[in-house]
C-alpha cells in the first residue's frame, strides 16, 4: 500500500497488516487506545519510523437478500485500481485525516459518515471498471433504464409493483422493460421480486419475527398468500423455516 490507497475485502477475508510479509503483527495491547465515540477509537502506537496515518473498519450489512452485488466482488479489491479517475476520493481522506488529527465534539459521527461515502464511491468506482458483460446483475445496475427499476425494488420490496409501475421508474414502456429485463438478468421482474421478498423473508424470520409480520412487511395481503408463495419458491414452508432458525438459536445460546 502507497500513500492514499484504499483496499475493500467485500467476504472479509482474513488478513494482516504489516510492514514486511515475514513481520509479527504486533497487538492492540501494545497501543494506546482512546474512544472518540460510538464504535470509532483512535489507536497509536509509538514507532522509530515516519508517522503514518490509516483508517480501518468493517461493516455490517443489514440485509444479505438486498447486497447480491457483494457476492460478485472478488475478496480483495486494492481501490487504486479502481478509484483513479474518482475526484472524491482523494479529496475525501484527506478530510478525513484532517479530522482524525484534531478530534472534537462529533468527530466519531463524522468519520463514520465519510468512510460510508468512502465504501460506496469504491464499490461504485468497482461496478464502473468490472468489464463490459452484456448479461446478469453486474450489467443490470449499469443498465441506465433497468438499474433504477432493481434500486427501487431493493429500496421497497414490500411496495405494490407491477410490470407497469417498475416501467415507469425504468422510464420505458411494459414492453421494452419486460423484454430488457429479462434479457439482461435471465428471468421476468415479478421472478426476481418475489426471489428477492422471499430471500429477505428467510432473514426476518431468524429475527424472530411472525410469519404474519413478515407477509405484513413484505406487501402480501394475507399470511395464508405469503405463505403460498414462500413455499412456491423455497419449497418449504415459512413456519418450518421460522422453527429451524429458532431451533439453532436455542442451541447456540445454551437456552
Amino acid at each position: 500500500m502507497q500513500d492514499g490507497d484504499l483496499v475493500l475485502l467485500p467476504q472479509g477475508v482474513e488478513h494482516r497488516l504489516a510492514s514486511k510479509p515475514d513481520v509479527v503483527g504486533d497487538s492492540l495491547k501494545s497501543c494506546q487506545v482512546t474512544k472518540l465515540g460510538g464504535n470509532v477509537c483512535e489507536v497509536v502506537q509509538e514507532g522509530t519510523g515516519a508517522t503514518s496515518t490509516l483508517f480501518c473498519g468493517s461493516m455490517a450489512l443489514g440485509a444479505n437478500a438486498l447486497n447480491p452485488l457483494i457476492a460478485l466482488m472478488p475478496p480483495i479489491i486494492k481501490g487504486c485500481d479502481v478509484a483513479g479517475n474518482d475526484p472524491i476520493v482523494g479529496p475525501l481522506l484527506a478530510a478525513m485525516t484532517a479530522e482524525a488529527s484534531q478530534p472534537q465534539l462529533g468527530s466519531a459521527t463524522v468519520l463514520s459518515r465519510m468512510a460510508d461515502v468512502l465504501v460506496a464511491r469504491l464499490i461504485r468506482c468497482w461496478v464502473n471498471c468490472s468489464g463490459a458483460s452484456t448479461s446478469g446483475w453486474l450489467a443490470a445496475i449499469r443498465d441506465p433504464h433497468i438499474g433504477r427499476a432493481l434500486a427501487a425494488m431493493h429500496r421497497d420490496p414490500g411496495h405494490d409493483w407491477t410490470l407497469e409501475t417498475l416501467a415507469g421508474v425504468a422510464g420505458q414502456s411494459r414492453s421494452i422493460f419486460a423484454e430488457r429485463f429479462s434479457a439482461i438478468l435471465g428471468e421476468g421482474a415479478a421472478r426476481y421480486l418475489a426471489r428477492l421478498r422471499m430471500q429477505l423473508a428467510r432473514e426476518l424470520l431468524g429475527q424472530n419475527m411472525s410469519v404474519a409480520e413478515v407477509a405484513s412487511q413484505l406487501g402480501y395481503e394475507s399470511e395464508a398468500s405469503f405463505a403460498r408463495a414462500f413455499k412456491r419458491i423455497t419449497s418449504v414452508s415459512p413456519g418450518v423455516v421460522r422453527r429451524t432458525i429458532s431451533g439453532r438459536m436455542d442451541i447456540e445460546f445454551g437456552l
